[in-house]
């Protein structure tokens, strides 16, 4: 038995209207219709030939039923006229994240969400107030990403083919989602792990989170909470020239312009200097790559030490990829690139409820 909704899934995640897969797949465009909505079934060799179109195992197509990512819920950090389609299609490889979510959280024991959801405070005070209930002080980030994960969110990597989203986050139910591209820099990718915090922070899960307004507040937060203002203040001088905030950028492991920002935020660039250095940092090709800048991409530890603890006890990555009906191609585009190999089963216990804990670290 076809489930409709999920013949709806695969052609958004491969940014394909009814009409295109009428032309890939020669099904007439009211029968893609009739199977989408359930008023038909497809035959078994129908199907077979949506599988081949769609790029998903016909088991994909006999799950149950899957509830896509809510739109209003996300908060998009992406170009200003990227086409609904690509939207629609990273918000339906979204959905098959929290799919293996689910499947991991059968089976171990994963961090309970620490995302405080604050009222209406200023970027810098939300920033603020996160970073002391997460015992950070003033001292630079850690790699975001374990920080995220060790706090309760739940961080996958967007497939490659949606260059125009940088990421997104969202509330599911009471679990927090940060989706990442991992095409960007090193610090690039830095800078929207925390502008996504940014949003789950201050904008959700019953707050309005899209629109101009939300970003620039998500983008001051991310700026306070990877360069806390005392930190910031007791390393660089007031009118730092570019060769002083490339140094000082690796204090905080952000990309120069984001310090320069930060920076002009705080006064200790006047609005000629910041243009000035603005200007200089480009022709220097840091507007867009970060010459000289950090080289290893912050990766998923969660996502690491589960198939490690898997392959531990003869689970290889293809059996998870076929029980959740995807492809092992569309599986590793969540997983940041991992490179999964066996271990001793070291840093994880199984708890009293039958599921394996994972041991993290920030």
């Amino acid at each position: 038995m076809v489930t409709p909704s999920r013949i709806t899934l695969a052609r958004k995640r491969r940014g394909l209207t009814l009409g295109e897969l009428s032309e890939l797949t020669g099904i007439s465009l009211q029968s893609l219709s009739n199977y989408e909505t359930g008023r038909t079934g497809p035959r078994v060799g129908t199907v077979g030939r949506l599988s081949q179109a769609l790029g998903f195992p016909v088991d994909f197509f006999e799950g149950p039923e899957i509830d896509e990512l809510p739109v209003d819920g996300i908060s998009w950090r992406a170009r200003t006229k990227t086409p609904v389609r690509t939207l629609d299609a990273a918000k339906a490889a979204g959905t098959l994240a929290t799919q293996l979510y689910e499947w991991i959280d059968e089976r171990f024991r994963l961090p309970a969400p620490d995302v405080p959801t604050l009222g209406k405070p200023d970027p810098e005070t939300a920033a603020q107030m996160v970073r002391t209930r997460w015992g950070l002080g003033s001292v630079p980030a850690p790699n975001m990403v374990h920080l995220l994960e060790s706090h309760g969110v739940r961080v996958f990597s967007l497939a490659p083919d949606y260059a125009e989203v940088d990421a997104f986050a969202l509330w599911r139910g009471a679990v927090p989602f940060v989706f990442l591209n991992t095409g960007k820099t090193v610090e690039r990718g830095r800078f929207d792990a925390a502008h996504e915090l940014g949003h789950l922070v201050m904008h959700g899960p019953d707050r309005q989170c899209v629109g101009p307004e939300a970003e620039r507040q998500a983008n001051d937060f991310a700026s306070a909470f990877l360069m806390p203002t005392s930190s910031v203040l007791g390393h660089m001088p007031h009118g730092a020239h570019v060769d002083q905030i490339i140094k000082g950028k690796r204090i905080w492991k952000v990309s120069a312009m984001a310090l320069t920002y930060r920076l002009h935020d705080l006064h200790l660039l006047t609005d000629w200097q910041y243009r000035s250095a603005c200007t200089e940092l480009s022709s220097r090709g840091y507007r867009t790559d970060e010459p000289q800048g950090l080289k290893k991409r912050e990766t998923s530890q969660i996502l690491t030490k589960v198939f490690q603890g898997l392959r531990a006890t003869g689970v290889r990555p293809s059996t998870v990829a076929a029980e959740l009906g995807i492809t092992m191609d569309e599986l590793n585009t969540m997983l940041f690139g991992l490179t999964i190999t066996a271990v001793d089963g070291g840093g994880e216990t199984t708890a009293s409820d039958g599921k394996r804990a994972l041991a993290l670290v920030t």
